[in-house]
């Protein structure tokens, strides 16, 4: 009779339950497929800052360079790109939201082309204060933050006429000084010479 039972009434049991269990492993199967389809795989998003180091004179124009891949998202449009400087002074914003937020600045910019992910920064005019490393973050529409490696800008002095006077003026200053210190020593020791001299002038009459 169980055999009976589960062929007849049991059937529709059975057949009622699977439908049910292929209801719940869809709805199992939507609910988890549904997040994936929601965030943007940001884990593969690339921020790349080459050289590691720059150098500029006093009054040149850098760039440092930053690029974006992300082989899911050949749009790069909807990220938020932030600069920002670090040196002995601490941290310093120069850029955010892809724009400058340095006041009454006009020297430091994105420059390239975000969609084809080109977030280079661009000084211009550098000046020593300019030192310091450079890191370029970006947010993904997720919230999700990702940070390059940094590039370590140097600023040279630039030594034009008025540096080449300066020098020459040090120099000579450096000389004259050394010269003048010669000339004081000549002149203190002449008496105690000139006193030796005598002595042994006696001596040898002695």
């Amino acid at each position: 009779s169980s055999v009976l039972f589960s062929l007849f009434p049991g059937t529709d049991v059975g057949v009622t339950g699977g439908g049910a269990n292929k209801e719940n492993a869809a709805a199992v199967i939507h609910e988890t497929a549904q997040p994936l389809l929601l965030t943007p795989e940001p884990w593969n998003l690339l921020v790349t800052q080459t050289p590691a180091k720059e150098k500029a004179k006093e009054g040149e124009t850098v760039v440092l360079n930053c690029h974006l891949n992300s082989p899911q998202h050949p749009s790069l449009t909807n990220l938020m790109v932030k600069w920002y400087k670090e040196d002995e002074k601490g941290q310093m914003d120069l850029l955010e939201k892809n724009v400058t937020i340095l006041p009454n600045n006009s020297r430091i910019f994105m420059s390239g082309d975000l969609s084809q992910g080109d977030v280079s920064l661009i000084i211009l005019n550098v000046t020593t204060s300019d030192h310091g490393i450079y890191f370029c973050e970006v947010t993904l529409p997720d919230g999700k933050v990702v940070t390059g490696d940094g590039t370590k800008l140097r600023i040279r002095r630039a030594l034009g006429l008025f540096g080449m006077e300066e020098s020459i003026g040090t120099i000579i200053g450096v000389v004259a000084a050394g010269i003048g210190g010669v000339v004081v020593l000549i002149v203190v020791l002449t008496p105690q010479l000139r006193k030796c001299i005598l002595c042994m002038r006696q001596e040898s009459h002695q």
